[in-house]
């Protein structure tokens, strides 16, 4: 088992929450309309920092690949130089900008500006369990509803497979990806669920038997794993109703199959995986959707 249970079982719920909380902040981003003749239209809003990329799903899909192996590129740039203010001025901006669109579909722009600096402030500077993955449930639903609009069921399949391909060897063959976890986590700027705690390690030994002490670990769930699960839903989820005719409800309800699928794939993830070894956890949830994604249709 990778971690204990209890921080297991926290990880998960944290997920879970982040998953409806990002399909319900993608649904209040639909404007509802009804004409003169009862007709009923929908889009979706204009974001808390200004209108959409407009772009076609397959330019979506290609200038997503392209700013993650950008910002990846750059990411590892700046821990070679060790630019760790460089690094934090980023995170900060990214993560105000972020929560900006997620606090935008409640509040009105400028304000959802404030309180979104106010707990990125709160975040980087006074750090800890709740104000790191509370802020971080705000995050990926922001990130989530500036995509989603501009993908389509299709391209989101190619991009799960595509990122999955990429985790796999990012984690197993370059190992990069371990590197930038271990430097976010070290410089309290971990993009993800993270929770610290007390793991107890054998070390020596005695006639009686082993000697114990105990050490720090941090459980983690990186961002990405977090932000595609919620793309590709809310992808499913607008789908179902700007192209099924299915209410903005009962399409929230449809998707919940993809959450449970991805939940139990990364729960068989956590509980089957070892403990000080790193997995990439993106074909494992891309299994938990294309599963979700089955049992969806078969309802429709």
């Amino acid at each position: 088992m990778k971690h204990t249970i209890s921080v297991t079982v926290l990880l998960l719920i944290f997920f879970v929450l982040a998953q409806l909380i990002g399909l319900g902040i993608i649904n209040l981003g639909i404007n509802e309309n009804v004409d003169a003749n009862g007709i009923i239209s929908f889009e979706f809003k204009e974001t808390a920092i200004g209108e959409r990329p407009d772009l076609q799903p397959g330019m979506s899909f290609i200038s997503i690949i392209v700013a993650i192996l950008v910002g990846t590129s750059l990411a590892l740039v700046l821990i070679r130089f060790k630019l760790l203010k460089v690094w934090r001025i980023w995170f900060f901006l990214a993560i105000v900008i972020a929560m900006t669109i997620s606090l935008g579909t409640l509040l009105p722009s400028l304000i959802a500006f404030f309180v979104a600096l106010v707990l990125t402030i709160l975040k980087m500077f006074k750090p800890g369990i709740i104000t790191h993955n509370i802020t971080e449930l705000l995050i990926y639903p922001g990130i989530a509803l500036l995509f989603v609009p501009i993908l389509n069921v299709f391209w989101m399949f190619m991009l799960l497979l595509l990122i999955s391909a990429y985790d796999m060897y990012a984690v197993w063959k370059s190992k990069h990806m371990i590197k930038l976890a271990k430097f976010q986590a070290k410089s309290q700027t971990f993009a993800g669920l993270l929770i610290p705690y007390q793991r107890i390690k054998k070390v020596g030994k005695k006639t009686k038997g082993k000697v114990k002490k105990t050490e720090v670990q941090n459980a983690i769930l990186g961002g990405g794993d977090i932000a595609f699960p919620m793309l590709f839903a809310g992808v499913v989820m607008s789908d179902m109703i700007f192209n099924q005719n299915i209410t903005r409800v009962l399409s929230f309800i449809y998707t919940l199959p993809i959450i449970i699928c991805v939940t139990i794939a990364l729960a068989l993830l956590f509980f089957k995986g070892k403990k000080d070894r790193y997995y990439p956890a993106m074909p494992f949830l891309t299994l938990g959707c294309v599963a979700g994604y089955v049992i969806l249709r078969i309802l429709l």
